[in-house]
Formats: C-alpha cells, structure tokens, sequence
C-alpha cells in the first residue's frame, strides 16, 4: 500500500480492511513497493507488523493514532493473502517481485489483472452486451488524429483526460465552439514528441454535470453505491477534487451493467474494484486501490469491510481444503501396499 503516515484515518478504505482484519486476530504486516527485497532467491518484504498485544479500539481513527508495529523483513510466500492497495501509477517491478510468490498466496487483486486493467483503456476490453455500456473511446498522442476525432465527434463536446491520471487529475470538457484552444491544450497533454503522454478523447455522457456514480464491486458482485456530486465550478465528481457524496441506490440499467461486466472482472482476478457511472455508462474501473467503503458505509449504516475480509479468509480457507486434500490422497497412495 501507500506509506501508513499518508493516510487519512476519517475516510480511507484501506485503513478499514486493516482495522477489520485487524480486529479478528489475523496477523497484520504492511509494506510499501519500494520495500521489496530477494535474499537467497526468496522475495521478501521490509514489513511493519502490527503488535497483537494491543487492544484494537472499535473507533478506527483512534485505532490508526495508537496503531504500533515492530519492523521486520518477511518472506512474501509464509502470508496467507496480499492485498494489493497502492496508488496509482501501477509499479510493474513490484508485480515481478509478486510473480515468484503467485502460487504460495492468494493476491487481491491478481497482478495480471492489474497489469491489463491498471489504465483507463481496460473498459474498452469489454466485448458483447458489456460493450453497450462503454461510451467511444479514443486515445492516441498524434495530434492530428485527436483534432479530426474532435471535429467529427456527432456531439458538440467532449471529456479530455490523461491516460494514466487518478483521483480526476487533468479531467475536462472540450468544446468544438473553443476548438481553435485544442492544439494547445494537446500540447500540454501530452508533451514532448518522441516520450509524449497518451491522451483520452472520450464521448461526452449527458448527465455528467450531474456527477457519477461509483459502485463498488467484490467477487463480480456489486456490494455498496454512492453518488458524487461536483460543487458548482467543477465538472469532476471525485471527492478529491471537492465533490460530496450522496445516498445512491443502484438503478436497473446500473444493475444490469453490473450482471453484464462482473464475470469478465472475476475471470481477470480483479475481485474488488470501483466502476465509475455517468448515466448508465462505464466510464472507469478503479483496480488499483478503489475507494468509497467509508462513504458508503455511513451513507447507509453498514461495514463492507466485513464483506471484503469475509471474501479474502473464505478464498484462503478454500485453498487450504485444495492442499490438505491433496496431501490426504498423497499419504494414502504412500501408504498403499503394493501387491
């Protein structure tokens, strides 16, 4: 995950899943990418374990204040589940480091899944009946080519974004009536020539000034909505970029994209993840370090927390049964006379 002294203890997902995890007795270790060794051939990580010895109080921001841990470097393969919640952008050397370890534990999320779906253009994957539900999606750093998309877009605006922004970074509405500001605004975007960045140009959602809808989805199965709102002077909803969430209950196109994605989600190992709605229309999935359990929570007096820790510990026990299974066949075919 992202250092523990850069969390904000009254909003942060990540700290609920530790505080729930914690608060059942499970054994709690939390590293950074940057933290990741090999000794011997062995992935390790420089750990900061959390002390059992302490009470867990029920408040989670007073949990975060008198959290204590002790450092230690761990092997990687001895934890039963990785929970992978890091910010974007995703770090691809620390997914190497995972690789060796894939088979020993289970990961949350997959690390191929992150490396297919760590971007905005993973929605564009999406094919059949989930693909009515993605808006048109162009994304190139050929100037030329974003300017004709602009021009021959049927609407009379369109969403710019960055390819690799978060958190409603560099998010706006382009107009064709300002489009003589396009090639400058391109050449901010995506800068130098030879290492320029890639650039969304994405079909404008009607309803977007109205903000979106981020659903949270666990297993393939949507657990918990919000509504965010943008203030008055802003076009993105992200609470980060001072938008305020609302009490939202899933509409039904919402549920069927829901029913129409989540199989391809599970089969990419992307179990818990946030969608980002804009009238009834995919417009981002969050696999990174999704957020929104704590907004969602007081919005409608829940824990999904418990639902995310429950999914983890019941995937872990169902790949120990695997083992000890199979070690129960190995023993009796060991056993066995030979006649």
């Amino acid at each position: 995950m992202y250092p523990w002294e850069n969390i904000s203890p009254e909003t942060d997902t990540t700290l609920r899943i530790i505080h729930e995890a914690a608060s059942r007795g499970l054994t709690v270790a939390i590293t950074t990418p940057h933290s990741l060794t090999i000794r011997d051939s062995v992935a390790h990580a420089f750990c900061n374990v959390l002390k059992k010895s302490q009470k867990i109080p029920s408040n989670i921001v007073n949990f975060y204040r008198r959290a204590e841990f002790r450092r230690s470097k761990l092997p990687l393969a001895g934890f039963d589940a990785i929970v992978m919640r890091a910010n974007p952008p995703l770090d691809t050397i620390a997914l190497n480091f995972l690789d060796s370890v894939r088979n020993d534990t289970f990961i949350f999320n997959d690390i191929d899944g992150l490396r297919v779906a760590n971007n905005k253009l993973y929605p564009a994957s999406f094919s059949g009946d989930a693909s009515r539900f993605v808006p048109a999606t162009h994304v190139s750093k050929n100037r030329d080519y974003l300017e004709q998309v602009l021009k021959d877009s049927p609407g009379e605006k369109m969403i710019m974004k960055p390819l690799n922004g978060f958190g409603g970074q560099g998010v706006i509405v382009v107009e064709k009536r300002a489009k003589q500001n396009f090639r400058s605004l391109l050449d901010f975007y995506i800068g130098g020539e030879k290492n320029g960045n890639y650039v969304i140009l994405q079909e404008y959602v009607e309803g977007a000034e109205n903000g979106d809808v981020r659903i949270l989805m666990l297993n393939g199965e949507p657990i918990g909505a919000m509504r965010r709102v943008p203030s008055a002077d802003d076009i993105r909803s992200n609470i980060h970029a001072g938008g305020k969430e609302v009490k939202h209950v899933l509409t039904k196109e919402e549920k069927e994209l829901c029913r129409a994605i989540g199989p391809q989600l599970v089969r990419d190992g992307l179990y818990f993840v946030g969608l980002d709605v804009i009238n009834g229309k995919l417009i981002e999935v969050n696999v990174l370090s999704p957020g929104g359990i704590t907004r969602i929570n007081r919005l409608n007096r829940v824990k999904l927390q418990t639902q995310v820790v429950d999914f983890i510990e019941n995937v872990v026990s169902a790949r120990e049964r695997v083992i000890e299974r199979k070690h129960a066949f190995r023993k009796a075919i060991e056993d066995a006379e030979i006649i």
